[in-house]
């Protein structure tokens, strides 16, 4: 089978072919075939049919610099990382590299795809797709030697904006609480709020069915009527459910409890706050498209403010800071 000819070529490797074979004068030749001279000259001087290649002698970046291409190729080698994280680790070290840099570097290297590896797939999807609004609503707790702090935490679904609150127990007013502190902080409208089934946000099992529960129900459920929200439980005993919130309950805890040590339950409760800062304003993320939480909200204001009750911008921390970012750090 023979190969893609040039976009720009006026023959065929069979015309080629037939050229080279013949004794016929080359105006003749031209005029037969519809051609240039030249280009029957040019055909009749080679020993093959194939387009010679195109482009420098040896590619090379435009955009990066033979230092930083060792770079990249030999990180990608010893870590077999994505492509996307790879561009997440290095774009602080090469201002330069942009996604498809780093893709056309790979593919000259013949590194461009890793090695597939059916053991470490996850057989558990994504989350199906939704607009913005969609918030998981979990509690953890974090201890220390003198007591321990119980944190609620939600995280949409879309932006990754996470608020954090801290209060002295996992009770049905408390989580009734939290999910006053979320409408409030959130600059855009809560249409759906998926939690497990713990005893802050839904009654026992036994306890759901009834005259009494369809009439009175938990306060949880009453607060997002309040507010038009929809409440969605996890099936018991299946916490990856839930998973955006139980991994961002590990983030926490893996950047605060797990590697520094706090004197006290204030210094701790300080540090966690100034972690969930940084991380909603600061941490571009992967599954953004390496932009802050922040930032994924103010490109949706820009591309629909109908769900927004308040211009995002607002919330930018600073001298002046909107006062309901700092009410969910009540304890």
């Amino acid at each position: 089978m023979a190969g893609l000819l040039h976009g720009s070529a006026r023959t065929t490797p069979r015309v080629r072919a037939e050229l080279q074979a013949s004794q016929e004068a080359t105006r003749v030749l031209a005029a037969r075939h519809g051609l240039n001279p030249k280009t029957v000259r040019k055909w009749r001087k080679r020993t093959t049919t194939a387009d010679q290649p195109m482009g420098p002698r040896r590619p090379r970046s435009t955009v990066l610099t033979e230092a930083e291409e060792a770079i990249v190729v030999e990180f990608r080698r010893r870590t077999l990382l994505p492509l996307d994280d790879v561009l997440g680790c290095l774009r602080e070290s090469i201002p330069t590299l942009t996604r498809r840099a780093l893709h056309r570097c790979l593919v000259r290297h013949g590194i461009s795809r890793l090695p597939k590896d059916d053991e470490s797939t996850s057989k558990r999807g994504r989350f199906a797709e939704t607009k913005i609004g969609y918030v998981h609503i979990d509690h953890c707790e974090l201890r220390l030697a003198e007591g321990k702090l119980h944190m609620f935490l939600a995280s949409d679904r879309v932006s990754k904006f996470t608020p954090v609150a801290f209060f002295d127990a996992a009770t049905k007013m408390n989580g009734a609480a939290f999910l006053r502190e979320v409408v409030a902080v959130f600059p855009y409208a809560i249409h759906t709020v998926l939690t497990d089934n713990g005893m802050a946000f839904a009654d026992l099992p036994k306890y759901r069915d009834g005259p009494t529960a369809t009439w009175r129900g938990p306060i949880f459920d009453r607060v997002c009527r309040e507010h038009g929200i929809a409440h969605r439980l996890t099936k018991p005993y299946h916490p990856w459910t839930n998973g955006q919130a139980e991994r961002m309950n590990r983030t926490v805890k893996d950047a605060t409890v797990t590697v520094f040590h706090s004197p006290d339950l204030a210094s701790l409760k300080a540090h966690v706050l100034a972690f969930v800062s940084a991380y909603n304003f600061a941490k571009p993320l992967k599954r953004l498209q390496w932009r802050t939480p922040f930032q994924a909200i103010c490109d949706a204001w820009a591309k629909d403010p109908a769900p927004f009750t308040i211009n995002p911008h607002h919330l930018i921390p600073g001298p002046h800071t909107n006062q309901r970012l700092e009410r969910p750090s009540r304890m």
